[in-house]
């Protein structure tokens, strides 16, 4: 019995370990990863609802297509800098 819990650990981790190193392999954000221009995204709510760290996108320019990692918006804070810079 240990022998059997012993190598269900074993493959679960090599399944983590190669999850892990294919997502962070994937191009980051909506740019192509061979021109740099904008990529259109492709929606599939099922898809969406089930992997929402990743998203399809093709890019118009090349025609490139595949799965990226999607990224999080940051706020802008250089709206709020330069109204207190006029303030003062």
């Amino acid at each position: 019995m240990l022998v059997v819990v012993v190598l269900l650990v074993t493959v679960a981790m090599r399944v983590a370990i190669v999850t892990a190193v294919v997502y962070l392999l994937l191009p980051r954000g909506p740019l192509c990863p061979h021109c740099g221009i904008e990529m259109a995204p492709l929606r599939n709510r099922f898809l969406d609802r089930l992997l929402p760290a990743l998203q399809r996108r093709w890019c118009l320019d090349c025609g490139w297509d595949g799965v990226v990692r999607r990224v999080r918006g940051k706020p802008n804070h250089s709206i709020d800098v330069m109204s207190r810079a006029a303030r003062s």
